[in-house]
Parts: C-alpha cells; structure tokens; sequence
C-alpha cells in the first residue's frame, strides 16, 4: 500500500496530464461533499456520541444475540436429555455427543477463520493497551470468528465463561468503527485517540456483558490499564449504561427477564493437518471428560452435574437453607436447588465435591483451543465455597447469632454471593468485583463484608502469584512491563545508560540505497533513526520501516525506470505514455504494455502519431480504420526502445548505478520529533514513562546526539532479573574496595 501511494506522488509530480486533473477535480468535489457531511454531523450531534452511541447498540444486539443462541441451544440440550429419560445408553451419548459437537466446531470454526480468536483476549488487550502492536487482534474476522465461537462453546454448557473474550468482541467493535468514524473526523486516526477507544471498549464489553456498567468501567480500568485517563471516564460510563441497558430491555422483551434491574436477582433478608488434529484431540478428550463426569443419572448426581452455569449461580444464591432441607420433604418453590439435596449424600460432600471437580475442569476447559473467559468458570466456583461456609455456619448456629440484643439470622447465600466477589476478585486483582456483584444481585445489604472479603483476598493473593491475566502473558511470552513494586530504592539509582543498547542501526542523510536496503535485509526494526552525519550523530527524527522500503522499491522500479526514460528522452514521447493510453492503465501496466503488446493496442491507431514528437490537439487524436500489419508497428517500436537483447544488461547496469545514489529524504514522511530520554534518566521514571505513554521504545541522547536506544525488552528483562535489587549492594562494595 505504501508503495502504491509513493507511486502514485511520483507519478503525480513528474506528469501533469489532463486526466489527472480531471480526476483530481472529481476527487475534491467528493471530498468537499464529505467535508460539509462531516461539518453538519459534528456540529448537530457531536463526533463522540455518535461513536458511543453506534458502539452501545451494537454490542449489546451482539450480547443479546449471542445469549439468546446459547441459551435455546441449552435449552435443546436438556430438552433431549429429558426425552430420553429411562434409555441410559442413549442418554449418555446424547449428553456427551452434544457438547463434543460444538466444542469441536468451535474449534475448527476458530483455527480456519482467525486462530487470533481463541481464548479470553484481555491479555492480549493488556499488551497491545501497552504499546504494543500484535497483528490480525482486532480485525472483522477475528470478531466473527470470536462471536460464532464463542456462541458454541457457551451453547456446549462446558464451563467456561463470556467476559473475557466480550471484552475482546467489543474492543474490536471499538476498533472497526473508529475506521468508520475516521470518515468524518480525522482525530480518530490519532494513534493516542486510538488507545483511548480500546480502552472505552474494555468498558463496554464487561458492562454489557452482565448488564452492570459502573462495575465493566471499573473492571476495565484494573484490569487493562496501568494508568488511566480521566476524560475516558465519562465515554466508558455512558456506552457502558447505554449498552447495558439496551442489552436488559432486550431481555425483558424477549421475556428472559421480569425487569431491567439485576441479572441475578436476590432478595436476602436483612440481616496444519497433523497440528489440526491435535488441535482437536485435545477439545474433544477435554469435553469428553467433563460430560463422562457431570452425566446427571451417573457421577454428576453428586455434584449437581445437571445444572448448566446460569442455573448454578440462580440456585447458589437462593433464601433456602438447604442443610434444613436435606432429609426432609421437598419443600414448594425449591425449582433447580433440588440437584443440590441428594437423599443418601449430605449437602456438604455435594458442596465439596462440586467445588474441587469444578475447580479442575474450569482450569482444563479454559485452555481448550476456542474463545473461552474465566470469569464466570471462577464466579461460581467462589459462590459454591462461600455456599459451603454458609450452610456450615448455619448448622453451627441454627437460630441465628445475637450481637447487642439484636438476632441475625444466617443466609447461606449471602455467603455465596462474598465468595463469589472475593474469589474473582483474588484471580483477577481487582476490588471492583464487588461492585459488579451489587449489580448483578441488585443487593447492597452485605456491602462492608463483601468489600473486607474482596480486599483481603486481593492482599493475600497478590503476595503469591500474579494475576490470571498476567500469568497468561508470561505463558504465551507476550511483550510486558512487569511492575517494579515497592520498597527497592535502588530503582532511582539505575539509569538509562546501564540498560540502555549501545550498537544503534541508523540512516544518515548522506546513506546510499544500498546502504539502506543492506539495513533493511539485515534488521526487523520497525522505526529506524534519522542521524545527520555517522561523524556529528545527531538524531533529526525517525523513519519508519515501511517507508523505507517502499522509498527502496521505487527507486528500482519499472513505473520510475521508465519515467525516467520519459525525462532524459530515450524512451516512448511523455504524451504517447499518459495521455493516449486508458485513464484505467495503471504504470505497471504501462511498462507491461509498451514491453509486450504494445503492438496488439496500438492497431488501431493513426500511424502518425506514434511518429510525432509532441503531443497532438486532442481533436487530432482518433482511431483509424486502416489496419496496419503487426511487424510494421513493431518495426516502429523497436526504433523507440532498446534491442531487446541487452535490455537486461542496460537494467542491471542502471539499477547498479542507482543503488549508489543518496536516499531522497523530501520523498518519505519522516517523524521529528520521536521519543528521547537523556543518558541519565532513572529506571523508575522511564518505567513510569513506558507504562503512561504506551512506548514500545524510546532514543538516548546526549546534547542531541544519539548514543543509544532502550526498549520495552530490555526495561522488562532488567526487572525480571531483578538486578536492580543488587545494584546497591555492588556500589557500597565498589565504595570499600576503593577506599
């Protein structure tokens, strides 16, 4: 793309023809159309909420959509397990056969579509968020292939969730229609504006996902963001609430709900061949497993195997006491809490035994090869520890405990929706899992104890291991900044020029071509240096890679070879080449042509004008009905051109001379002013610098001179290492030894 932009400014600056214009005249009618479509948008309803706006409905068409297909594909699934009720045989296959179905094809669907697609994808955002560039992440097919298999593995009833990759879908979301929004205003093309739209998107996808807006804009920010702007905070609120809500109305219009209020309402009283098939094996064994397992008439009578996720939670958070329960006749309105109330196992082993079986499969599910979160997997999984603290709790104190003459009475599922909030907050490291809770519940009642339980969770947790997110990125190696923590005040001791790489690969304004194509052939940096002489080194600004490369390709093409030609004479007359042939012939084309069948077009042509050394009046310029004879024409051409015998030679030889010529920096864009930081800059203000801009890395000067470059690599492997931690330790060393 670049090189057919450069083309076309070459093209554009040494031939002024008329076709050119005219189309340029066209082109500016057509912008200014689209200029005065932009000015009265912008100026009646403003560019940002129509952004926010288009992303609010579109996601939450897309949530709704995705939970009403899961949802009847659930619904089939019990349906067929219902009507082969008394046939085991059958009714096993049926139970495993229909999830190993969709997981395959979810699967399958993923890898052949956009294998970018699998998994959660909030690491991947939490890199990218950073600074860095991880392709084919936020494209069309990576939100279809996310969307349909994400639809599927949910339909499957496996335990896995939907947060993490909705997160993904609505940050992609995010990115196509900021393309969109480019249209009309040009500030959606700011790389800067560009981050502040993934992380609304964040926002989004966590809001319209549960229906609970303020706890998606807290959760994006914890979770995504090291640092967070301001002026998001009110785009993340109102497409999080638009969406929400839409996504609610929806639901009680399609009578999913009774209300636009919570999700999970409580009313507790106060108080490659070989590789794909591996690929596939894997899923399947996985599903297989999982289904052997949670078969209801099997294993899975006592472990509640019969529940799916949403029916889980629902029956985790009910008012019953189900210690109360067991032993005694079902009572009324029970509904789906039966399958915890088994009449020969207590509803502590079923409790226990749900929690360690769950907690293995949501760990193996979630890393099957198909989008897959694990928010949901640990949601319940902590509603189902903190149900088990209860019902305990209620068989120590059946009446009830009494502080200050006041009786409480112990709701189990009070606990359930603590733990709920405590254990995600602990995986994630995050608090605003509690608010999240407060929104999916409606309830506030248990607000102190659930924010103490959360925040407890998260001091214990994040002195053990890093985050659920952070551990995937160090597994997939992903580009990150680790955090330097506390209480290492070597950190202000270290400096750039301690990590700093010290062999920096530049261009300098005297640089040949074939210098620049050996730097090119020879590294994969993205940006490369602009210095003004190897002797002085001082840095002007930086180039990117692509275009160098499309300077390189050029130069040494046939369009500006022939071009050449045009200008010094010894090629076909300027007119003859621009003006006679179709405004649709491409330059390319055009060497093609005059190379090969030229003769074949040129039949028709008045034999005079090929002759003619200027270019006629165009009312001259006709078709001829007199055919002359293909040897007579290309007689005529090869009197305007080289022997086609030493036209290779000729090429060589000019490309040869060419590659020696100094790089025209005025035809390339060139950057002046990229990132620097001085020799002595401290490691704990270039993380924090790293970590607020986003920079993938940064150029060190000494009074304008470039001396080296730091990147996010060697900044992240110098904290990995930990060596900053003994930096001290050597000083006072070196001090002694001197002393």
């Amino acid at each position: 793309e670049a090189t057919r932009l450069l083309t076309e400014r070459q093209i554009k600056k040494h031939c002024n023809c008329r076709h050119i214009h005219g189309r340029t005249r066209h082109g500016h009618s057509r912008r200014d159309c689209i200029a005065r479509v932009q000015r009265f948008l912008v100026t009646r309803l403003g560019e940002d909420w129509i952004f926010l706006v288009l992303l609010g409905i579109t996601m939450a068409l897309v949530s709704w959509t995705m939970d009403y297909a899961s949802a009847k594909s659930l619904q089939a699934y019990k349906w067929i397990h219902g009507e082969l009720r008394g046939n085991i045989p059958l009714q096993y296959l049926a139970w495993v056969s229909y999830p190993l179905l969709f997981v395959l094809f979810s699967s399958l669907f993923c890898h052949l579509v956009s294998p970018q697609a699998i998994g959660s994808g909030i690491p991947e955002l939490k890199t990218i968020l950073r600074g860095v560039v991880l392709k084919e992440y936020l494209t069309v097919k990576a939100f279809i292939a996310k969307v349909i298999g994400l639809t599927a593995a949910l339909g499957s009833g496996m335990p896995v969730g939907k947060e993490g990759p909705f997160v993904h879908i609505a940050s992609i979301c995010a990115a196509v229609l900021s393309r969109f929004m480019s249209i009309f205003s040009g500030v959606y093309q700011n790389p800067y504006c560009y981050t502040d739209i993934l992380t609304v998107g964040c926002a989004v996808g966590v809001g319209c996902c549960f229906g609970t807006p303020l706890g998606g804009v807290l959760f994006s920010i914890e979770v995504t963001s090291t640092y967070f702007a301001v002026r998001n905070y009110w785009r993340g609120y109102f497409a999080a609430t638009f969406s929400a809500f839409i996504f609610r109305v929806l639901s009680v219009f399609n009578k999913d709900a009774v209300t636009i209020t919570a999700l999970f309402r409580t009313n507790f009283l106060t108080g490659k061949f070989k590789q794909r098939q591996i690929r596939l094996v894997f899923p399947a064994v996985v599903t297989l497993v999982i289904a052997t397992l949670t078969f209801p008439p099997g294993f899975g009578q006592f472990m509640a195997g019969e529940l799916m996720p949403r029916e889980c939670i629902n029956s985790l958070f009910d008012n019953f006491t189900w210690t109360k329960i067991s032993g005694s006749p079902t009572p009324v309105g029970l509904g789906r809490s039966a399958a915890w109330v088994h009449p020969d196992v207590n509803v502590f082993v079923i409790l226990l035994l749900f929690f360690l079986m769950k907690f293995w499969m949501s760990a193996v599910a979630t890393t099957m090869p198909i989008p897959s979160g694990a928010f949901m997997p640990v949601f319940i999984l902590g509603a189902a520890f903190g149900r088990l603290v209860g019902e305990i709790m209620a068989t120590l104190f059946p009446h009830g405990i009494v502080f200050d003459s006041i009786l409480y009475r112990i709701i189990p599922g009070g606990y359930a929706v603590i733990g709920a909030a405590a254990l995600t907050g602990a995986v994630t490291h995050t608090v605003s899992t509690a608010v999240i809770c407060f929104e999916l519940t409606g309830q506030i009642s248990h607000i102190l104890p659930m924010m103490v339980a959360v925040i407890l969770a998260n001091m214990v947790a994040q002195g053990l291991q890093p985050s659920l997110y952070d551990s995937i990125i160090q597994v997939k190696k992903l580009p990150y900044l680790p955090e330097l923590g506390f209480g290492h005040m070597s950190q202000y001791n270290i400096f750039v020029e301690d990590i700093m790489v010290r062999k920096v690969k530049f261009v300098s304004l005297q640089s040949t071509y074939r210098e620049v194509k050996l730097l090119l052939d020879s590294s994969s940096l993205k940006s490369i240096p602009l210095v003004d002489s190897k002797d002085s080194m001082i840095l002007l600004g930086s180039i990117d890679r692509l275009e160098l490369l499309a300077l390189c390709d050029w130069w040494l093409s046939p369009e500006r070879r022939l071009l050449m030609q045009v200008r010094t004479g010894q090629g076909p007359p300027c007119w003859l080449v621009f003006s006679v042939l179709p405004k649709d012939f491409t330059a390319l084309a055009i060497v093609n042509f005059f190379h090969v069948d030229l003769s074949l077009w040129c039949l028709g042509i008045n034999i005079q004008l090929l002759l003619s050394s200027t270019p006629p009046p165009k009312s001259s310029i006709s078709l001829s009905t007199v055919s002359y004879t293909k040897s007579q024409i290309l007689v005529l051409l090869f009197s305007l051109a080289v022997s086609l015998a030493d036209r290779k030679s000729c090429i060589k030889a000019w490309e040869e001379a060419e590659m020696d010529k100094p790089m025209e920096i005025d035809e390339i864009r060139v950057d002046p002013s990229p990132f620097q930081l001085v020799e002595r800059t401290s490691l704990h203000k270039t993380h924090t610098l790293f970590s607020l801009l986003g920079l993938s890395h940064a150029y060190v000067t000494s009074i304008g001179k470039l001396v080296g470059v730091v990147a996010l690599k060697e900044v992240g492997n110098f904290i990995c290492a930990g060596l900053f931690k003994y930096t001290q330790l050597s000083e006072v060393f070196a001090h002694l030894s001197r002393l």
